[in-house]
């Protein structure tokens, strides 16, 4: 049995000296945390090395750098927390040294991939910016028995912490490079949106309201010339004129109305000024009863939010339950709007014949549903979307956005409902 010997003092220095020169060097977190890995397997002469990350939600470690031939598994193992002895060090935040009799520990996780039959010695130390602020596990193993003492243990302690901080900052960069990629694509597609809607409404208008205008127009020509003084012919009658000219003011009346109703139809889909009129609470209960084949009950809390998240609600149940209508075949539905745990939460749940949400992965609107839009509605606005269904067991959408921290849900957003149709 010999020591590890970590606490050799000009090995502790060349060890915290490359791993600095190692996190200096702009890397990304991959080539970080596999070239922190080399360098502690190599300066203290264990066998091998395993960093394991927190993922996005806080919840779950995943390898994200091994030494040799381990390195080919980063980001094909995952541990719970509390899982193995890894995921207990992560929710505990304490170390792990365990000597000999691995399988003995409660603790102990057998991964085949990792090949633990290989390896004695183990120690686990959890890698935290500070005290309770946890970013991920460092595990050294070795082949032959090895005792690790307590400064060891403490020099791997400050290895995870001088890398930590560098962790945290390569994961912050590479969020703000994927939000900046995210911002770029959907500029793209505002574009793109912004000419479709454009050409949709310059079609709307020449097909629709200008050729209203061409025949009332017409029309009211025509009742002109039959108003105006005609000569009868030889032996033949004077042509009843005011009947005429009522006959074609009627049409031309008829198309006013028409013309009109598609430009307030054209307006409303620029802004729906209901929500100026109304408010959104009031403005869904109106949408609500605005299909005829639904029997839609309305369940909305009173509040109030700014105008392009108001907007956005609105538009994603406009989507949804237009969707609903066509393409679910539910006789009955029900729309919610609440605020829970500082969200605003839309709801619109049928009774339909529902599909299987794994098709989402396949193509973009299975059973005609445009989720595409309101996923980017939502998180736009830092929200998300949830469907949940099943064949034959009806659909359930839920849109889940942050509240604005001034308080613009208004102080009765979680009193009783506003309206209930």
């Amino acid at each position: 049995m010999s020591r590890l010997g970590l606490t050799d003092p000009e090995r502790e220095a060349r060890l915290l000296s490359r791993i600095i020169e190692t996190i200096s060097a702009g890397l990304d977190l991959g080539e970080i945390v596999q070239g922190v890995a080399a360098l502690i397997t190599e300066t203290t002469a264990t066998d091998i090395c395993f960093v394991h990350l927190l993922d996005d939600s806080g919840r779950r470690l995943v390898l994200r750098g091994a030494t040799p031939p381990f390195d080919e598994l980063s980001g094909r193992i995952e541990l719970d927390l509390g899982e193995g002895v890894a995921g207990w060090v992560a929710a505990h935040g304490r170390p792990v040294v365990i000597g000999d009799d691995k399988l003995a520990d409660p603790r102990y996780k057998y991964i085949p991939e990792l090949r633990g039959e290989d390896f004695t010695s183990m120690c686990s130390v959890p890698i935290a910016t500070r005290p309770g602020h946890l970013v991920g596990v460092l595990n050294v193993h070795t082949r032959a028995h090895r005792v690790f003492s307590y400064a060891d243990v403490e020099l791997l302690h400050s290895v995870g912490g001088l890398i930590a901080g560098t962790i945290e900052n390569a994961r912050l960069h590479r969020r703000l490079a994927e939000r900046e990629e995210a911002m770029e694509r959907f500029a793209e597609r505002v574009v793109l949106a912004q000419e479709a809607e454009r050409r949709r409404l310059a079609g709307e208008i020449h097909d629709g309201i200008s050729q209203r205008i061409v025949s009332l127009s017409y029309h009211l020509s025509a009742a002109l010339d039959a108003l105006a003084p005609q000569t009868p012919p030889p032996g033949g009658r004077t042509a009843t004129g005011p009947r005429e000219a009522a006959e074609q003011i009627g049409r031309a009346r008829a198309l006013a109305d028409e013309a009109l109703r598609e430009t307030r139809s054209a307006i409303e889909g620029l802004r729906p000024p209901v929500l100026d009129d109304l408010g959104l609470p009031a403005s869904l209960a109106s949408l609500a009863r605005s299909f005829p084949s639904l029997a839609v009950e309305a369940d909305l809390a009173p509040l109030r939010l700014p105008g392009h998240v108001e907007t956005a609600i609105y538009r994603v149940a406009q989507e949804a339950l237009s969707n609903v209508a066509k393409h679910s075949g539910a006789a009955s539905a029900l729309i919610s709007l609440a605020v829970r745990s500082g969200n605003v939460e839309l709801e619109i749940e049928d009774d339909g014949v529902g599909f299987d949400p794994s098709c989402l992965a396949e193509r973009p609107a299975p059973t005609g549903y445009g989720l595409g839009g309101m996923r980017e509605r939502a998180e736009l606005l830092g929200g998300r979307l949830e469907v949940h269904s099943r064949r034959g067991a009806g659909t359930l959408l839920r849109v889940v956005i942050p509240v604005p921290g001034d308080g613009a849900a208004g102080p009765s957003a979680a009193g009783p409902s506003a309206a209930r149709h």
